[in-house]
C-alpha cells in the first residue's frame, strides 16, 4: 500500500530533514512511527499526504506516485492531523460533505450516520464546529478523514490531550478499519498504545529510519527480562560467591534481581539457583517481567525520547 523509496527533505537553510528513507507498508497493516520530538515523524506523512514536497526520493501510495498520480494517490489517503483546523461555522454534516466533495464523491448519508455514530457525533451532526469541545473537535477530524472512504490512514499523534473515553472509540474504530483492510500509520508518544495495536515498529530519529521490525519480535531480539528472585532469610548484603553472577541486591527488601537477555539461549539462571541451593539459601518465590517497548526505545535513544 506504500512504497518510500531513499526518500530525503532538505531545507534551503541546509537543515536535513529526512534522509534517505526506505520503508515498505503492507495493506490492512497497522504501522506505528516512533520516535522524539523533530525526529522528522510529521514530516514524513506531510510528503506522503501531498502538504510537503520531497527534495528527492519516491513515495508511491497503492501504486500511484504521490507526483505524478498525486489525485489518484491522494484519493487513498485519510489523514488526522495533530492540529485541530476545522471550519468554525459550517455545522458538522456540512464539515463531513465538503471533505468528502472535495475527492469529487457525492454525500453518502447512510455512510456518514455510521461514522458520526462510531464516533460518538451523532447528536451534534447540526450544531456548528465552533460550539463543540476539544474532544468532540477530534472525533471530527477523524470523521472528516473517513468519509471519502481512505484505504490508508494516517493519525499523527490522534490520541494527544484527549480524554479516556475517545482514546477508547479511537482504538475500536481502529480495530475495524484493520478488519476491513484499511492501512493504518500511526504516530503516538503513548508507545504503551502502539505497544498494544501496532503490528510493525519503525523508529526514526533525526531524520533516520534506525529500525523497522515486527512488533514482536522487536520485543524479543532487543528486550530484557527480569527475574525477581524473594528469599526465605533475606539478605543484607551481597556474599562474595554472588558477586559474579551479575545481581542486584535490593535494599529494601532483601530480592535478587537478575537481569538476562530476552532471547538469550543460555540465560544463566540455572547457574544461578544451583548456586542459590549450594549455599543454603532458600528460594520463597520468582517472578520475571520483560522490557516493554518504552524501555527498549529509551534504550535506544537516551535522552532525546
Amino acid at each position: 500500500m506504500l512504497k518510500i523509496s531513499n526518500l530525503t527533505k532538505s531545507y534551503d537553510n541546509g537543515f536535513t530533514a529526512l534522509k534517505n528513507i526506505d520503508l515498505e507498508v503492507e495493506s490492512g497493516e497497522i504501522f506505528a512511527l516512533l520516535g522524539p520530538n523533530g525526529a522528522g515523524k510529521t514530516t514524513l506523512i506531510s510528503i506522503i499526504c501531498g502538504m510537503v514536497n520531497p527534495t528527492s526520493g519516491s513515495v508511491k501510495v497503492g501504486g500511484y506516485d504521490i507526483l505524478s498520480d498525486y489525485r489518484k494517490a491522494r484519493s487513498l489517503i485519510g489523514l488526522v492531523p495533530q492540529e485541530i483546523t476545522l471550519e468554525p461555522f459550517l455545522t458538522v454534516v456540512n464539515s463531513l460533505k465538503f471533505s468528502r466533495g472535495l475527492f469529487g464523491k457525492k454525500p453518502d448519508l447512510k455512510l456518514m450516520e455510521d461514522i458520526l455514530k462510531k464516533l460518538s457525533l451523532w447528536d451534534k451532526r447540526n450544531d456548528k464546529t465552533v460550539t463543540l469541545s476539544g474532544g468532540m473537535k477530534r472525533r471530527l477530524l477523524i470523521a472528516k478523514a473517513l468519509y471519502h472512504e481512505p484505504r490508508i490512514l494516517f493519525l499523527d499523534e490522534p490520541t494527544a490531550g484527549v480524554d479516556v473515553e475517545l482514546r477508547k472509540d479511537m482504538w475500536d474504530l481502529v480495530a475495524q478499519l484493520k478488519a476491513d483492510g484499511v492501512t493504518i500509520i500511526l504516530t503516538t508518544h503513548y508507545i504503551e498504545e502502539a505497544e498494544a495495536i501496532a503490528d510493525r515498529v519503525g523508529i526514526i530519529r533525526d531524520g533516520e529510519l534506525l529500525m523497522v521490525e515486527n512488533k514482536a519480535t522487536l520485543v524479543e531480539r532487543l528486550g530484557k527480562r527480569q527475574l525477581t528472585v524473594q528469599l526465605v532469610d533475606p539478605l543484607k548484603k551481597l556474599p562474595d560467591y554472588l558477586q559474579a553472577l551479575d545481581l542486584v541486591l535490593e535494599a529494601k527488601t532483601g530480592d535478587l534481581i537478575y537481569t538476562y537477555e530476552a532471547d538469550g539461549k543460555r540465560t544463566g539462571i540455572a547457574n544461578l539457583f544451583s548456586t542459590l541451593s549450594d549455599n543454603g539459601i532458600i528460594i520463597r518465590d520468582v517472578q520475571t517481567s520483560q522490557s516493554s517497548l518504552e524501555d527498549i526505545m529509551i534504550d535506544m535513544l537516551g535522552d532525546k525520547i
